[in-house]
């Protein structure tokens, strides 16, 4: 059951423990989805997971040479560290002939064997400010404190800024790094800057959702606001505004369930508001396509059954006779049960009338079927004339092309062929 008196408490920002929770949450949300989303366009997703990977050697390290747990210096500790580990990344990529997929496993491996090693020594160490150290690793929200939320606060409105400032040389080699590098544009700088601002943006969420789960911060915001828009400055806001309302709902579950953690709620939160862009975008969601492809299909039957019957109509010199679906099978290759669909459909449409299981064109179902036979035959003219292919090769791509023909394309072909009379084939072509 939903206790809607505690909804209602977590919604008026009362408890100010909770609202750090929350504000940290939804800042850590927005803030990598800005750098994710340049990471997943340059489709370099998994260096996020190497360099989530990479931070705790630089955080434990910082707890050992500094053992207290301040989080600037651990934040320190943990943006050289995950500077380094993209060095290693382009150090061995430039001197091996090893694969990215290969490198980034090995570089991430290697770090974080390192930082559980490190993490091992200080949990069997007698430091008296380890305990917590190991959120690190997992995540705790639930520990965040009000200095953390205004660090967070703080990194994250530099990182809007330096995208705002940077935001045309971020488009520019993110979508053509040659044409960057031929205007004179500093690419290794660019380069550098982007991964320090994945670096920070992944040292301050691993405090929330831990080392494991900051990839899915980075990508999947990103991933899921993609399949609304287009436009780059868009997808960036959509992204932000997907971590931020993911980050407030994995608060309030972890909220309502004490015992569920919030990192983990966070990216559930994530996972489930993309897989519903995926499904439900417009235009290039997964049901929007089939619904496109099925809609498509079945113009296309449509179309065919009415050039059928105006082939039919043409041989027997007769347009009113009435067809069986068996004569259309008989002329062409129809499925029987989508062809009865079909033919259904177009007496609803009013191109065909039914009349005791026989079927004859109206005025408009002919008209369609002469136009579709007219540009099937003026492609096969095109073809054969102009590009000098055989008339025994061009049915084919004849049959395809009618349907897409435009009626500024089917002028457009009259008039370079001027009106020929007949096609390859010496059958009439049907202008009216």
């Amino acid at each position: 059951m939903i206790d809607w008196t505690q909804i209602v408490a977590f919604l008026s920002f009362e408890n100010s423990s909770v609202n750090v929770v929350v504000f940290g949450s939804m800042l850590l949300g927005a803030c990598s989805a800005l750098i994710g989303t340049f990471s997943l366009l340059q489709k370099r997703a998994l260096i996020g997971d190497t360099i989530a990977h990479s931070l705790l050697p630089g955080i434990c390290t910082a707890f050992l040479l500094y053992p207290v747990k301040n989080t600037w210096t651990l934040l320190i500790g943990a943006v050289i560290s995950g500077l380094f580990s993209i060095y290693v990344i382009d150090y061995i990529r430039q001197k091996t002939k090893l694969k990215n997929d290969a490198i980034i496993a090995l570089t991430l491996s290697v770090f974080f064997g390192i930082g559980l090693f490190l993490l091992g020594i200080i949990q069997q160490g007698d430091y008296a400010n380890q305990s917590g150290i190991d959120h690190f690793l997992f995540g705790k929200a639930a520990a965040l404190m009000y200095d953390d939320l205004i660090v967070y606060g703080i990194l994250a409105l530099s990182t809007l800024a330096i995208i705002i400032l940077f935001f045309r040389a971020f488009f520019t080699t993110t979508f053509d790094p040659h044409f960057a590098q031929s205007i004179g544009m500093p690419i290794k700088a660019i380069d550098f800057l982007l991964s320090t601002l994945t670096v920070i943006a992944v040292a301050i969420g691993i405090q929330t959702v831990g080392v494991v789960l900051m990839a899915a911060m980075l990508v999947t915001p990103a991933a899921g606001a993609r399949y609304w828009t287009n436009n780059l400055r868009k997808l960036l806001i959509y992204a932000a505004i997907l971590g931020a309302i993911s980050g407030f709902f994995g608060a309030l579950i972890s909220y309502l369930a004490p015992n569920m953690p919030t990192g983990p709620w966070i990216v559930l939160s994530l996972s489930f508001f993309t897989i519903t862009s995926i499904l439900f975008a417009p235009k290039r969601g997964v049901l929007y396509r089939w619904n496109k492809k099925r809609n498509w299909k079945s113009k296309l039957e449509s179309e065919n059954v009415l050039k059928t019957f105006f082939l039919l109509g043409e041989k027997d010199h007769d347009f009113t006779k009435s067809r069986t679906a068996i004569d259309l099978i008989n002329r062409r290759h129809f499925n029987e049960i989508t062809l009865k669909k079909t033919l259904r459909k177009l007496v609803n449409k009013e191109k065909l009338i039914q009349i005791n299981g026989n079927y004859t064109l109206t005025a408009r179902g002919k008209e369609e079927g002469q136009r579709l036979s007219k540009i099937h035959r003026l492609w096969e003219m095109y073809l054969t004339t102009t590009l000098n292919i055989a008339p025994d090769h061009v049915h084919e791509d004849a049959e395809s092309i009618e349907h897409i023909i435009t009626p500024e394309l089917e002028k457009r072909l009259e008039e370079i062929l001027d009106f020929p009379e007949n096609d390859p084939h010496n059958r009439k072509i049907p202008y009216r």
